[in-house]
């Protein structure tokens, strides 16, 4: 092994960074004064008394999301606008001055006890701009105030998977701007809330660099630790409502982000996982006019499977109405969604069947890979490995999970799968990375031998799961 892989494969994931990826798939729900406004990032001059979800109702929330397959749900607890969605202390621009349930109503908490009573983890998003607070551009007095309301998110809500930071950064009401104490911010979520993940503009994972569902063909989780302050840096952040961030294609110059080439000169490198944010609808918030323009079931299953799929994870916004209520459309969407997922990857063909690694040029069985777990596992011998799954009769095959153990770091570099067919290899499909969770899909075809092999890696190769489907 040379040093720079060496070097690689020493970085692992915390525990935190384990359970989100694991999570694979949750819900956003974009949700404030702009939802009543008909805008998208609001302007902190709205009135507490646009705010009336008279039909509220979080448990249709989870449950919609629930059908979809997804693990959690991350509300939007203050914007930009700065509407809290929570009575705090600290502010009367919240909810608690709405005509909302006549002052008594905690939006925040409504969601929390939905998500705990469908088994769905929840999580919350704070934006560090807030267009209403005075304090905003003052400094430390600003730094007081949003610490304040994050205590009383991360105190008042039970257990909090995700803390979701972006990192918009405009002018305040003064024309200061606020530089923004991170580190302050992240020591409170790990006192308050250790086991949270702190998404996006924080160190446990990191925004995939788009708004869209585009998604890398090869993405690491080995990357510069240069990343990690991208996106909180405000002469990089997102100043205005721009639809380009939700429209345009990574560049070919964000392409690479962890090969080795790319790493080589690299000193300090990072366990930073991708996380695909995108919402089901063009807004981020509900607009009666995209009714007709909810995204389709196949582009949903396309972005999951190339983001639960490809090495990051899955955040899907569903915007409430004003009522209080998800869109009849969008429920429908999440229904089919969770079912498609189920009949495409419900039956794992791999299951009961024994699966052979080849080793000094003899098939051996290995079980490491048939339970879905860092339990058991296979790691090689050498950079590749060659494993060979038979059917007694013929199988229509077409997709393959590769999984590896990501707790020994992230190592394969390209694998390809192949099927045999009257002693022909036949190749169905050509990949690099793996990481956390690889979906190969490819046109449906049947045969009795199913041959994966990993063509390259750092250092030996681990797979914690292998899983075939029809």
């Amino acid at each position: 092994m040379n040093q720079l892989d060496e070097r690689l494969i020493k970085i692992v994931p915390s525990d935190r960074q384990v359970m989100l990826q694991k999570t694979e798939f949750y819900a956003f729900f974009h949700f404030t004064v702009n939802t009543f406004t008909g805008t998208e990032w609001g302007y902190g001059t709205e009135s507490a008394e646009v705010f009336n979800p008279d039909q509220m109702d979080a448990d249709q929330w989870a449950e919609a999301v629930k059908a979809a397959g997804m693990k959690g749900a991350i509300l939007t607890c203050k914007h930009h606008d700065g509407f809290c969605l929570w009575p705090s202390k600290y502010t009367d621009h919240s909810v608690k001055y709405s005509p909302y349930l006549n002052g008594k109503g905690d939006i925040v908490k409504e969601v929390a006890e939905a998500c705990k009573k469908a088994g769905l983890k929840f999580g919350v998003y704070l934006s560090p701009w807030d267009r209403n607070q005075k304090t905003y551009g003052q400094g430390k007095a600003y730094d007081d105030y949003f610490v304040a309301q994050l205590i009383e998110l991360l105190t008042g809500y039970g257990d909090i998977f995700s803390v979701w930071f972006d990192g918009a950064c405009g002018e305040g009401p003064n024309g200061k701007k606020q530089v923004y104490d991170w580190r302050r911010y992240y020591d409170t979520v790990r006192n308050y809330m250790p086991g949270a993940c702190i998404s996006v503009s924080g160190p446990d994972v990191r925004w995939c660099g788009n708004e869209a569902g585009d998604t890398r063909p090869s993405e690491w989780s080995v990357v510069p630790s240069d990343l990690s302050v991208a996106e909180r840096v405000a002469a990089l952040s997102q100043h205005a409502d721009d639809p380009s961030f939700r429209q345009r294609v990574i560049s070919s110059m964000e392409e690479d982000l962890g090969s080795r080439e790319r790493l080589r000169q690299e000193q300090h490198l990072i366990w930073y996982p991708a996380e695909v944010d995108v919402s089901i609808r063009p807004g981020w918030f509900y607009h009666p006019e995209e009714d007709d323009k909810v995204r389709s079931l196949e582009n949903l299953m396309d972005i999951y499977e190339k983001s639960v799929g490809g090495n990051t994870t899955l955040l899907l916004n569903i915007p409430p109405m004003p009522n209080g209520l998800l869109h009849e459309e969008d429920v429908k969407r999440l229904q089919e969604l969770g079912r498609e997922i189920q009949k495409r990857y419900g039956n794992n063909l791999a299951e009961g069947t024994e699966i052979l690694v080849k080793e000094e040029n003899e098939w051996n069985p290995v079980n490491g890979v048939q339970t879905d777990d860092y339990e058991t596992y296979y790691q090689g011998k050498g950079p590749k490995a060659e494993f060979k799954i038979s059917w007694n009769a013929p199988q229509k095959i077409s997709a393959v999970i590769l999984k590896e153990n990501i707790l020994k770091s992230q190592r394969i570099e390209a694998f390809e799968i192949l099927s045999m067919k009257n002693g022909i290899l036949v190749s169905l499909y050509k990949g690099t990375t793996v990481g956390y969770k690889k979906i190969a899909r490819f046109p449906q075809i049947e045969s009795d031998i199913l041959i994966i092999q990993i063509l390259d890696s750092r250092i030996e190769p681990t797979l914690s799961f292998i899983g075939i489907y029809g």
